[in-house]
């Protein structure tokens, strides 16, 4: 296969980012990571949800540009399917492109009120009603999915595009100090403890660059 570049923004804001440099990072698809300037239009206007549309990350790989995490994920389990970033069983793999879709599309509440911010740490965060049933609908999602399938990932042994689209729900939990039912504390757990979420936050947390909108002092 011809050489792969995901073009991503900053690793301590940027959820979209973060979701499709794990789907290439659990696809096993070697590549090479392009970051964009924190100066650059587009880059904050993804960040800052200015944009009616989301095309960064975006992959390049052997002549094929695909920007949106969603169409990345599909594209790596096309291309790379015995990484099984999608569910073998044709229910299961229903139910995951579901509840990606709902992650892509909803929980606006949650986006604008509780912005990814590896960097930061807000103890006793109040958080108002409409994100909170955002966050309660996560957790519904998670709970669901760990009971059908047994866990330790949302569909079963080894994670899929669906884990990678609510990882970063995971860190603004951490970041915001949201409590949650034990089930969902220990999902929340396993995937910032992913050696790939790791190794992302550790690089997030040497950027030097700050985004002043995203840096509110609550």
């Amino acid at each position: 296969m011809g050489k792969a570049v995901l073009s991503i923004t900053s690793k301590n804001y940027s959820s979209w980012s973060l979701r499709g440099w794990l789907m290439m990072r659990m696809s096993g698809l070697a590549f090479e990571e392009k970051p964009i300037p924190p100066d650059d239009p587009e880059m904050r206007a993804d960040i800052l949800l200015l944009s009616s549309s989301i095309r960064i990350p975006r992959l390049e790989h052997d002549g094929v540009v695909v920007w949106d995490v969603l169409a990345i994920g599909e594209y790596l389990a096309e291309i790379k399917p015995k990484a099984g970033l999608l569910p073998a069983d044709r229910a299961a793999r229903a139910h995951c492109r579901s509840i990606c879709g709902e992650m892509h599309s909803g929980f606006v509440s949650l986006r604008s009120a509780l912005p990814m911010n590896l960097k930061g740490r807000f103890p006793s965060f109040k958080v108002w009603s409409r994100a909170q049933a955002d966050i309660d609908r996560v957790v519904a999602i998670w709970t669901d999915c760990l009971e059908r399938s047994g866990g330790p990932w949302l569909f079963g042994e080894r994670p899929t595009i669906a884990d990678a689209m609510y990882a970063p729900v995971a860190t603004r939990f951490v970041t915001y100090d949201v409590s949650l039912p034990k089930v969902a504390a220990a999902y929340r757990d396993r995937i910032v403890a992913m050696p790939e979420m790791k190794e992302w936050t550790a690089a997030a947390m040497a950027e030097p660059e700050d985004i002043e909108e995203l840096e509110v002092e609550f």
